[in-house]
């Protein structure tokens, strides 16, 4: 197969390439995919709103985790071993749906 057939173009416009600050991500899933909303929470504001809602199916999902694994362990090998914070106990809000954060 030509190496050429492989290759995506992919195109960045100037406001996404700003990218959006996230500071909270809740997951939800359904049987055929993964909704992962992403939030910024400031300190002391008690309501907080979603930046981006991305929706992946299974299989898509799976490999961000491996991607993300993969980029984790290499960037723990070349700074060092990342500190996780206290775990927050209860989000202040529901989706109604199977819930983890991030």
């Amino acid at each position: 197969m030509n190496e050429q057939e492989n290759q995506i173009n992919i195109e960045l416009s100037a406001e996404v390439a700003e990218g959006i600050y996230s500071n909270l991500a809740v997951i939800t899933h359904s049987q055929s995919e993964f909704i992962v909303d992403f939030i910024k929470m400031m300190p002391g504001v008690p309501k907080a709103n979603v930046k981006s809602r991305i929706i992946l199916t299974p299989q898509h999902a799976k490999r961000l985790l491996r991607a993300l694994q993969d980029n984790l362990t290499k960037f723990e090998s070349m700074y060092g071993k990342i500190k996780e914070p206290e775990q927050i106990e209860a989000l202040p809000f529901n989706l109604g749906g199977p819930t983890a954060q991030a």
